[in-house]
């Protein structure tokens, strides 16, 4: 039996040196402003998309990959070790069509590969988390459907939430309507947000300012993990005092066996905008 390959798309937010140490093939979604394509951290990295946020009059947008772009991966891979097999987890179906692009080309080749395609359910690294956990199972020798097992049960174990630093970009991206963000804004009003079983951003709770709501996102982690040990990860749009205020929280709150930071991607950050920040925690 060959090697388990594992292939992602860009929003899964995995630094660049991790996924070349671990072999993960990534497919990178575009960010658009106006006539100006570029992809998602390979021509253009996160720093440079809030400089362009901040500077610019033109909203950005988004696209996904094609199934050619995804069909091209999965054959280079084929024909690196023809008897390889392949497990390819995306981005939540409800958040974009990446999913359904890396599903139709795998049906494409579906008579001489093996290849699954995966609906994380999730976002940035919130399933960033599990193909990193995928792949170095693949790099240890695991099946296949021991890995897929470690993907299901991960799902299971996963939380997230996140807070923006303002409501604009959540308003224009149609997540929230032009009422609430004007009232959110005028009142420091934060919403704690998260993503519902199926990776649909919903608002959990609000709390009048940064504070207050950082520790009402350690309240409701506490009151799912307890004193469990936990893998975590803290991530941010942009460096911004509210994800180091998180961090250390997080630390003297919890069990935690494994720290780790990274940066919140161009294509998730333009839809949240600069000033954001997340926890990922996963029970052992």
């Amino acid at each position: 039996m060959g090697k388990v390959r594992i292939v992602t798309d860009s929003t899964a937010d995995i630094p660049a040196e991790l996924r070349e140490r671990l072999g993960i093939s990534m497919v990178p979604l575009q960010v658009l402003f106006g006539e100006e394509a570029f992809l998602d951290a390979i021509t253009i990295n996160s720093e440079q998309l809030y400089d362009k946020l901040m500077n610019s009059s033109v909203r950005p947008t988004t696209s996904q990959p094609s199934p050619q772009e995804f069909t091209e991966v999965y054959e280079r891979l084929l024909a690196e070790e023809p008897d390889s097999s392949i497990i390819s987890i995306h981005l939540a179906s409800v958040l974009s069509g990446t999913f359904q692009s890396a599903r139709l080309a795998s049906t494409m080749l579906e008579e001489e590969a093996d290849i699954t395609v995966i609906d994380s359910k999730s976002a940035s690294y919130g399933f960033g988390m599990q193909v990193v956990k995928a792949a170095e199972m693949a790099e240890a020798g695991e099946s296949k459907e021991s890995i897929l097992r470690m993907i299901e049960q991960f799902q299971a174990k996963l939380q997230l939430y996140f807070l923006v630093d303002s409501l604009e970009y959540l308003h224009k991206g149609g997540r929230i309507g032009k009422a609430s963000a004007l009232i959110g804004t005028i009142l420091n009003i934060k919403p704690i947000l998260s993503l519902d079983s199926q990776g649909v951003v919903q608002a959990v709770d609000k709390a009048r300012g940064s504070k207050k709501a950082m520790l009402r996102i350690v309240e409701l982690l506490k009151e799912q993990f307890g004193d469990e040990p936990v893998d975590v990860t803290i991530a941010w749009t942009n460096p911004n005092p509210t994800a180091n205020e998180l961090a250390e929280l997080i630390k003297s709150r919890f069990h935690v066996n494994l720290l780790d930071y990274t940066t919140v991607g161009t294509v998730i950050g333009a839809h949240t905008g600069p000033g954001t920040s997340a926890v990922f925690m996963r029970r052992l």
